[in-house]
């Protein structure tokens, strides 16, 4: 890609050299958007017969339609991730590793972080119960801050899919994005008829949007000049604001996120375009040491950010509502005013968080003699791992589940032992890693 120092890799497979600065930087900013969203959104609220309820205040805006449209930056995660993705694989298969030792790695990547979050909920949230919390303001703060694992699943789900996806991508690019495409498109069609088979599209929708981002690894839109992505971007928005105008989707994107449906790949392709398109001005940025530097911290506890944010504003929140603190009504100035402030005091908790668990997000160390796990043991560490997160997303996080998750999450990682020698030899080198690339 031009500017930058991540030059795309050729189809044939071969390895690109270095970390993209850029992408780095635009997830990291994806990232803080999301945090900064949140802290938005979450308003419980304690009424006087002692019952508590949770408002999406942003939700209830009428101009919060039209931001979402914009902000609606999940898409754009999942084009990076193909980005780096296929990269890694590509990396990977240069040094004669395979699709079950890249799938290892990148269970174990996300795995482990995302097991202590369960494990220290778990313990905690039976702890308050213990201490006499009204076990509705349990359930609640258990279910809002289960909501990241949502992204964990389909995450996982499309980087699982990597070797494969890269196969068929090397074959028939553009039959593959199309194939994707139409199942998508055929899974919307039924999905009111038969609700549960929409989230089928958790696993076709963001491997289509992933698919995105082995056109951009392989430089498809750095060929393209600046008049065609603006092209791009205007013709894609333009069939969104199609699609819903006819009432085909909603003009909600945050409602056609779960579960996730055609609108969403519109966006990813607009994104992905306007992701080319300032990429110039996100390599002089991202050139800048200071900004690099933060950008390498911050990138490399990515994953413990983003699982761990919603259970501390949850936590945060639920604390809030039993003290005398004031609490000022959803959606007033007031209410509006204590958002920095809400920002701030998540920030200050999860410093100490990112400190004591961030450093289960670094590669595990492989002895020169390491070899992968059988596959038997790595697709059943999958299997073990998506059981929990399914129940989840289809019937809400409860206590319970939290400490099934907890088990399961740490049987996964036994199972997947350690990285292999040759998976850790294709990854970066840490000093251009930010490891928002899981």
């Amino acid at each position: 890609m031009e500017g930058s120092s991540q030059r795309p890799g050729p189809v044939d497979g071969t390895a690109a050299p270095e970390r993209d600065l850029a992408i780095d930087l635009a997830r990291f900013v994806c990232l803080a958007l999301v945090v900064v969203g949140h802290c938005m959104m979450a308003s419980p609220v304690l009424h006087a017969d002692g019952t508590v309820t949770t408002e999406n205040t942003l939700a209830e805006q009428d101009w919060f339609e039209l931001i979402i449209w914009i902000f609606m930056v999940m898409p754009l995660f999942f084009v990076t991730g193909g980005i780096t993705g296929l990269q890694s694989w590509r990396r990977m298969q240069a040094r004669g590793g395979t699709g079950y030792e890249f799938a290892q790695t990148r269970l174990l990547r996300l795995v482990r972080p995302a097991a202590a979050l369960l494990a220290v909920m778990f313990a905690a949230l039976w702890a308050a119960l213990l201490l006499g919390v009204d076990p509705q303001v349990v359930e609640l703060t258990a279910s809002g801050a289960g909501m990241p694992l949502w992204f964990l699943a389909a995450y996982l789900a499309a980087q699982l899919n990597v070797p494969l996806l890269a196969r068929l991508h090397r074959r028939a690019p553009w039959l593959t994005l199309g194939a994707l495409a139409a199942l998508v498109i055929t899974v919307d069609c039924f999905r009111g008829a038969m609700p549960l088979l929409a989230y089928v599209n958790m696993l076709f929708l963001w491997c289509a949007v992933q698919q995105l981002g082995f056109f951009m690894a392989d430089g498809f839109l750095a060929r393209r000049s600046k008049s065609w992505l603006v092209g791009l971007i205007a013709a894609s928005n333009l069939l969104l604001l199609i699609v819903t105008g006819l009432g085909l989707y909603r003009d909600n994107m945050l409602v056609n996120l779960n579960p996730p449906n055609f609108c969403l790949l519109l966006l990813g392709v607009s994104q992905a375009a306007t992701l080319q398109l300032f990429r110039p001005g996100l390599d002089r940025i991202a050139a800048v040491p200071w900004f690099r530097t933060a950008v390498a911290v911050v990138g490399r506890r990515a994953m413990t950010v983003y699982l761990w944010h919603l259970p501390l504003l949850a936590a945060m929140a639920g604390l809030l509502l039993l003290t005398d603190f004031p609490k000022p009504a959803s959606a007033t100035a007031a209410w509006w005013w204590s958002r920095p402030l809400v920002l701030l005091g998540v920030i200050a908790l999860l410093l100490p968080v990112v400190a004591l668990f961030g450093r289960l997000e670094e590669r595990p160390t492989a002895a020169a003699h390491s070899r992968g796990r059988p596959p038997a043991a790595v697709l059943t560490a999958a299997v073990v791992v998506f059981i929990p997160v399914a129940d989840a997303a289809f019937n809400g996080l409860t206590l319970a589940l939290l400490g099934g998750g907890a088990a399961c999450f740490a049987l996964a990682v036994l199972l997947l032992g350690r990285v292999p020698a040759r998976a850790t030899e294709a990854l970066p080198a840490r000093s251009l890693s930010a490891n928002v690339e899981p």
